[in-house]
């Protein structure tokens, strides 16, 4: 079995570690690698998550009729909502075949929804007509 190779970084901060004297152009606020991973993650989810929401609620405001309508299109997700949310999110980001399942699949949610929307303007203009 082959060693796998460590990229750049690793290599870095392995001749980094707590015995070395710390390098001049790498800023770490541990010696521990593990615990430098850990910060940057919780930097990093924690600012996507603030996007993320942040994101949300501007989408919801411009699409709906009302910041009522808005506010109860954000708080009124079920658990299997979040749970498919989830789900499509973990399968887009793998690969890029669970990309194109879940662009297509929205893809196809948006032509039904347009379709629908047409078919209830041409009704009403129908019923108007009569």
């Amino acid at each position: 079995m082959a060693k796998r190779r460590t990229n750049r970084l690793t290599r870095e901060l392995e001749a980094n570690s707590v015995d070395n004297e710390p390098s001049s152009n790498l800023t770490i606020p541990s010696p521990n690698p593990a615990t430098n991973l850990l910060i940057a993650d919780i930097l990093v989810r924690g600012a996507s998550t603030i996007m993320r929401k942040d994101i949300e609620k501007r989408v919801a405001t411009a699409s709906a009729d009302s910041e009522e309508q808005a506010e109860e299109l954000l708080d009124g997700r079920t658990l299997l909502t979040t749970l498919a949310l989830y789900g499509a999110s973990k399968l887009a980001t793998r690969s890029p075949v669970g990309l194109g399942i879940v662009a297509g699949g929205l893809a196809l949610k948006t032509l039904y929804d347009r379709g629908k929307a047409r078919q209830l303007a041409q009704r009403k203009v129908k019923d108007a007509d009569e």
